[in-house]
């Protein structure tokens, strides 16, 4: 007798949130609607969610993450051992189903929360700033002069004895909440009231799985990996808030963090964000031209921006794995599954967009 009524109240129980997830696949190609939900009711309620878990100094967003994934196992765990003291079959069937019910509100929740804003009209089109296909002669120019500005920034900031980029996570994420004053001056759609990112206190495993920092959109909150070398971490805090700003594709974000670094004033953020820029620049002409990379760093690359370089590509070589791998080709599906073609390569195609903004300037002086 109680069969029947378990699968009605399974069916009643997915079908709301099944029918927001349906919505959303029937309303992303839509984007006059999604621009509206996305730029002018999303991004207020986010921005607010994110002043307001602020006043905590951890990251709500990775306790809530803990506390999800230990009731999940707690609850499993529960279930299995009540199966074998029981063997009551309907009574596993409705502990399975409230797993279900959540992991359905869950993706309900991320499709209208953070998934519909890669649909929005995005940045490069909002900013009027169109990539346009370039010679390798042009990319040289641009990768040339930020190899250059990095040498030139990286005497700027606080060094240890060993030569060392030596600012550290505390001080770089106190001084964080205006560094998009600059470049909002330039595109206003950036501006809002600065929220300072959340160290992940689990910072290791988020190295071990390849990431640098996550943006949370149930709490609004910009997480960053303060385990990584602290060279890039100011660029990574100006990624996480580019996502803040709705900023959802990673390439958009990337370039709208460098942009923020370079143009904050603050020579930790200055030179993090050249680093950042010349990272991207050197994966995308190095294939193409190593013989041009290799004079721009016999050229340009100081005893301190090479110290930091090389530590920071001996960090994550020792952390390449299994794991890091598995972690990357699942978040490359989402990505993929959310528009962005080029998956975790569009993290690349930010090389795009700096050479349409800093070309111009660098071709005609």
């Amino acid at each position: 007798m109680k069969m029947p009524s378990l699968w009605l109240r399974l069916g009643i129980g997915c079908f709301c949130p099944l029918g927001l997830i349906l919505l959303f696949l029937l309303c992303r190609t839509h984007q006059n609607f999604i621009n509206l939900w996305v730029f002018q009711v999303l991004a207020p309620v986010e921005q607010a969610m994110g002043r307001i878990w602020n006043i905590f100094p951890f990251s709500v967003a990775e306790l809530l993450v803990i506390l999800m994934f230990v009731g999940i196992t707690a609850w499993l765990c529960y279930t299995i051992f009540a199966l074998i003291r029981d063997r009551h079959l309907p009574a596993l069937l409705r502990r399975l189903s409230v797993l279900l019910y959540g992991g359905l509100w869950l993706w309900a929740g991320l499709c209208w929360l953070w998934n519909v804003s890669y649909y929005a009209t995005p940045f490069a089109q909002r900013s009027g700033l169109n990539p346009q296909p370039y010679s390798i002669e042009t990319l040289a120019l641009v990768t040339d002069y930020f190899a250059q500005q990095a040498a030139l920034t990286s005497a700027q900031v606080l060094r240890d004895e060993d030569g060392l980029f030596a600012e550290t996570p505390e001080e770089l994420l106190s001084r964080s909440s205006d560094i998009y004053r600059s470049i909002s001056q330039e595109f206003p759609f950036l501006t809002m009231k600065g929220t300072k990112p959340k160290p992940i206190f689990f910072s290791s495993l988020q190295s071990s799985l390849g990431f640098t920092g996550m943006y949370f959109p149930f709490t609004g909150e910009a997480n960053v990996n303060i385990h990584a070398p602290t060279c890039l971490l100011p660029a990574t805090i100006a990624h996480e808030m580019a996502h803040q700003r709705m900023i959802a594709l990673e390439d958009e974000a990337n370039f709208v963090g460098i942009l923020a670094a370079i143009s904050s004033g603050d020579p930790a953020f200055v030179y993090s964000g050249y680093l950042m820029g010349l990272i991207q620049l050197c994966n995308a002409l190095y294939p193409v031209a190593p013989d041009i990379w290799e004079a721009i760093v016999q050229r340009h690359f100081t005893p301190e921006l090479s110290a930091d370089w090389n530590t920071n590509n001996a960090y994550w070589a020792a952390r390449s794995s299994q794991a890091e791998k598995t972690a990357g080709q699942v978040y490359d599906t989402f990505l993929k599954g959310n528009g962005q073609t080029l998956g975790m390569a569009s993290y690349g195609a930010c090389v795009d967009l700096l050479v349409a903004y800093f070309s111009p300037s660098l071709t005609t002086s």
